[in-house]
């Protein structure tokens, strides 16, 4: 029960969030902004889709129970939500799941984005190990991880790239001597 209740809330709060992408990717692109990397993106689309539906499988039929550590796994959780949320909010009508790059634009460094440079795909990557941990889908967390990771070194590249041709993304974080 407790399983159903925490995915239908993630699907749900990935879905808001996908509605808040395209708003905001609407926005950009009326103000000029145009979309770099989209042929990797329906992979990004697949492997999460391939996430939930692998979870649900190892979940539900290969009888996977809590973990004995679910309850730090769930607070844990919780925090990387905050987290999580703080990443949106900073990033604020820059946030999208697209890349999606306004040229001469200034590049978002506040909020967790002063520390990191993309603390939202490290929590997402925490949560691609953290979900299926709390109850037991070990498969789905060392698959969907290894995935994400791959996925990662071609999207972050490529927003990069793209983010330090097209903004001041080299003056705010041009490493200090």
């Amino acid at each position: 029960m407790i399983f159903f209740i925490i995915l239908s809330l993630v699907i749900i709060q990935r879905l808001l969030e996908l509605v808040i992408a395209r708003k905001n990717e609407k926005r950009m692109l009326a103000k000029g902004a145009y979309e770099v990397g989209a042929n990797h993106y329906p992979y990004m689309i697949a492997l999460h889709t391939g996430f939930f539906i692998s979870l649900i499988i190892e979940v539900v039929f290969f009888d996977r129970g809590l973990s004995p550590y679910f309850l730090w796994l769930f607070i844990l959780f919780i925090a990387v939500q905050g987290l999580r949320i703080w990443c949106l909010a900073s990033l604020g009508p820059f946030w999208n799941t697209k890349i999606i790059i306004l040229p001469g634009a200034n590049v978002v460094a506040k909020g967790p984005y002063l520390y990191i440079r993309h603390p939202n795909y490290l929590i997402v990557c925490i949560e691609i190990a953290l979900i299926p941990l709390m109850f037991g889908a070990y498969f789905t967390a060392i698959a969907f991880t290894i995935l994400n990771l791959l996925m990662l070194s071609v999207r972050i590249p490529t927003e990069e790239k793209a983010l330090r041709e097209l903004t001041n993304y080299n003056e705010v974080f041009q490493p200090k001597n």
